[in-house]
């Protein structure tokens, strides 16, 4: 079932969506070569601790994961999409990094994720990071009252197909609100004019997951939460919490 927030509920998300905000900055900042994946986990849970925030990937445990989620990051490095737990790894020059954070204040959920490249960059890394946002952008362009999921569907698979690159098969945006994952799904490939209905109070996680090697497949690492390309080529994942307003789309997780 699919809730509809009240606008005062949506002031409340974006509260929670501006600690996300601060949180993804905060870390963009520290990544640099030689530092841990951890240390950058850390950098968030102090952002958290300080807004008095907690985090609802911390312990988070869907059906398909065999262990509760250790941190409050994701942190996905090159061949990895999504989901990647922060370990002691420390980054290289020009690696393509991928951070994925959420918020919960006060029972309200932000989250967002951001994809950079640490130290030299390779053309094709900071290519496929702005294909990502772009991708991004068309699809909170057309989250718009009136229009349905597959627009925005259709909207951020377009800009993905058209530039050749694989989109993650079976993964793409979700509902959020009290909890992190909530109705309805939002894919990252779609038909126009199809699916739910657009409505003021929805509120929506758009998030295009882009594989360079312009397949779609991918495993499960075995940690059982990181999931990478089955190719080895890079990936990158961007991602905003968006509501839907009468005015339009509104983001609650602005950087």
């Amino acid at each position: 079932m699919v809730e509809l927030k009240t606008d005062t509920s949506i002031d409340a998300m974006h509260e929670a969506g501006r600690i996300v905000g601060r949180a993804l900055t905060a870390v963009r900042a520290a990544a640099d070569v030689g530092v841990s994946l951890l240390e950058l986990d850390e950098v968030a849970r102090e952002v958290l601790r300080e807004a008095r925030a907690t985090s609802p990937f911390l312990g988070y445990r869907p059906s398909f994961a065999s262990t509760p989620f250790p941190a409050v990051i994701c942190a996905s490095v090159n061949d990895a999409i999504v989901h990647g737990i922060p370990t002691r790894h420390r980054l290289r020059d020009g690696d393509l990094v991928s951070i994925d954070c959420g918020a919960e204040l006060n029972g309200w959920v932000g989250d967002s994720a951001i994809s950079f490249v640490v130290g030299t960059p390779r053309a094709a890394d900071l290519r496929l990071i702005e294909t990502a946002e772009r991708a991004l952008n068309a699809g909170i362009e057309a989250a718009v009252v009136g229009n349905r999921i597959g627009d925005i569907a259709h909207a951020v698979g377009s800009v993905c197909r058209s530039a050749g690159y694989g989109i993650m098969d079976g993964f793409g945006g979700h509902g959020v609100g009290r909890r992190m994952h909530e109705d309805p799904p939002v894919p990252n490939e779609g038909r126009p004019g199809r699916g739910l209905p657009l409505r003021h109070g929805m509120v929506l996680a758009i998030e295009p997951m882009l594989i360079a090697g312009g397949r779609d497949d991918y495993h499960t690492s075995p940690d059982g939460w990181t999931l990478r390309t089955n190719d080895g080529s890079r990936a990158a994942h961007t991602e905003h919490t968006v509501a839907i307003t009468e005015t339009g789309p509104r983001i609650l997780t602005a950087r």
